[in-house]
C-alpha cells in the first residue's frame, strides 16, 4: 500500500521546518511550530521522521542541550557554539574546519576520518554582557 499524501505532507513539513531554521530546534519546538498548521500531527511522528532524516543524512543532531536533543538542517561541515547559560545554539560560519584538522585527526586515530562536528561552549554575547554588567538572567 502506498503512503498517503498526508504522510508525506507531514514529513515534508518537518524537513522544511528544519532546513529553514537557524535556531537548531528541538523535536518539541518543531512540533509546536507545525501543530497549528497540521492539527493531527503527533510528537511520535516528529521523532520518527527526525530519526529517518538523520539516517538519510538530511539533518544532523547538533548536541543535547539541557537534556533536549537539538537538530540542524544544514549538514554541510560547519562549527557550532552552545551557550552554557541560556542554551542558545548558533552557527560560527567565520570559523572553518580545514583539511589540517582532518589530517591531524586521521593521523591520531590511525584510521579514516569521515566527518567532524566541532562545537564550542561558553557564554553567548548576551549572557556574557549580562554577567559583566552584574545583571541576573
Amino acid at each position: 500500500m502506498a503512503p498517503s499524501a498526508k504522510h508525506f505532507k507531514k514529513r515534508d513539513a518537518i524537513l522544511h521546518c528544519l532546513q529553514c531554521s537557524t535556531a537548531h530546534p528541538s523535536a518539541e519546538s518543531i512540533y509546536a511550530q507545525l501543530k497549528p498548521q497540521i492539527p493531527d500531527l503527533a510528537m511520535g511522528t516528529v521523532y520518527r521522521n527526525l530519526n529517518l532524516f538523520k539516517e538519510q543524512g538530511l539533518v544532523m543532531s547538533v548536541a543535547t542541550v539541557r537534556g533536549v536533543e537539538r537538530y540542524d538542517g544544514n549538514t554541510c561541515p560547519h562549527v557550532h557554539f552552545i551557550c552554557t547559560h541560556c542554551g542558545a545554539v548558533t552557527d560560527l560560519h567565520e570559523v572553518q574546519v580545514g583539511p589540517e584538522l582532518n589530517a591531524a585527526a586521521t593521523g591520531a586515530c590511525g584510521g579514516r576520518v569521515e566527518s567532524c562536528q566541532l562545537t564550542f561552549t561558553g557564554l553567548c554575547r548576551e549572557c556574557y554582557q549580562r554577567k559583566e554588567s552584574g545583571e541576573s538572567a
